[in-house]
């Protein structure tokens, strides 16, 4: 089945989500907090979202894994073999959900052999849904309101400012280097920070040309915001320019990468890229 195929059962899935992670955020006095083995923060929220859609996907198809943030991580060893699974961030922006700032997503991607085939970002605070799918079918949407609209990236303009969206809480001064690095080919750079894959989703909306993730981040972090990214003309990179990958290593770490708009632009000025992503 293709990624249309499952989407009427991943919007109420990720909308099922969205309410309960909302019922914690909306709770008057002190968040609980826990603390997870590498010290990221744990709450109640994320342990519930995990819950739902763990046991909406295997409903809609038990034989296919799934492989959650909040879940166990099976060794290489075992995961090597799936051709296909879900990959899944129940909150993602965990820090931004504690700070109350609405800035954190659900996300639900379907990997391939690889590569992220379909992708659902849901905005509980907006109730926005992104979603893409790459195939004869492409499409790559965002639904709001009940009114949805075909969204894409934008053709990069070296007349025009280039917009960067980066993360609140990483860059630092590796990201400034890159930044006036990049202010020798356009007119003017604007920045703009947000949390979570709002940035990804950003670019693939059109209204970002850039977002340059110059800290870790894991797997489940961008794989939706990335199919979602493919399917409207984007493209998702490490420095050297290659297209991130899942499930291909022991770690689910991701590179350090690039979520660009201009999948043409990328292509024609490869040389220009590699020398303002590679830091010296």
């Amino acid at each position: 089945m293709s990624g249309q195929n499952y989407h009427q059962a991943l919007r109420k899935i990720l909308q099922r989500a969205g309410e309960a992670i909302l019922e914690v955020y909306y709770e008057a006095g002190e968040m609980e907090i826990q603390s997870k083995d590498d010290d990221s923060p744990l709450t109640l929220a994320d342990q519930r979202a995990h819950q739902i859609i763990l046991e909406g996907l295997t409903a809609i198809d038990g034989t296919i894994p799934v492989l959650s943030e909040e879940s166990e991580l099976k060794s290489y060893t075992e995961r090597k073999h799936w051709q296909r699974y879900w990959l899944v961030d129940p909150l993602d922006g965990t820090k931004e959900f504690i700070g109350r700032n609405g800035e954190f997503t659900v996300n639900v991607a379907l990997i391939e052999q690889g590569e992220p085939i379909a992708g659902w970002v849901y905005v509980p605070v907006e109730s926005v849904l992104y979603y893409g799918w790459a195939g004869s079918q492409s499409v790559a949407c965002k639904e709001q309101k009940g009114k949805i609209s075909a969204i894409t990236t934008r053709a990069l303009n070296r007349s025009a400012p280039l917009d960067v969206v980066a993360s609140r809480r990483h860059g630092g001064e590796e990201l400034g280097v890159m930044l006036e690095k990049a202010k020798a080919s356009f007119p003017e750079v604007q920045l703009n920070s947000y949390g979570s894959s709002l940035k990804i989703c950003m670019v693939a909306e059109g209204l970002a040309d850039w977002y340059p993730r110059l800290a870790p981040t894991s797997e489940w972090d961008t794989a939706a915001a990335h199919a979602i990214l493919l399917a409207a003309g984007g493209a998702l990179i490490d420095d050297l320019l290659n297209p991130l990958v899942y499930n291909q290593k022991e770690s689910i770490l991701n590179p350090f990468f690039h979520a660009l708009g201009d999948r043409v632009e990328l292509r024609c000025n490869r040389e220009f890229w590699l020398d303002l992503l590679v830091l010296n």
